[in-house]
């Protein structure tokens, strides 16, 4: 199970270290209103998907509030159909598509998990509702 946080489920971006710290910065200047999962992260935690209007804690290294969000979209799809829109709404600054899936690939590689084109992902859009 995902931790639990002010009866909330929690949200962890990336890997601790200084990519949660500049994802979650990326969250509260509102530049990054997207995030994408693995599906089958979901099944080995016993987790359902997230909901529109599902509120949820962003938590960070310390597994502290950082904010709360709310959940505006969730799609599973394969990685390869991830669209450019939703990519580009990551903020991360990615230039393109391309850029996106390469990036991405590189992480899940090095937590241990490589990702196929048809490798299923959940695409998740949100809002801030309140920063801690």
């Amino acid at each position: 199970m995902w931790p639990r946080v002010d009866g909330m489920r929690a949200l962890e971006l990336g890997s601790p270290g200084g990519l949660r710290d500049k994802l979650n910065s990326l969250v509260l200047a509102g530049r990054k209103t997207a995030t994408t999962g693995l599906l089958a992260e979901y099944a080995e935690e016993t987790e359902g998907l997230e909901f529109a209007g599902e509120r949820l804690a962003l938590l960070d290294d310390d597994g502290r509030s950082v904010a709360v969000i709310e959940a505006t979209g969730v799609e599973v799809t394969s990685f390869a159909g991830v669209t450019w829109e939703h990519a580009a709404a990551e903020g991360e600054g990615d230039a393109s598509l391309e850029e996106w899936r390469a990036g991405h690939r590189r992480f899940w590689e090095r937590e241990g998990t490589p990702v196929e084109d048809g490798t299923a992902v959940v695409c998740l859009a949100f809002r801030v509702v309140r920063a801690s």
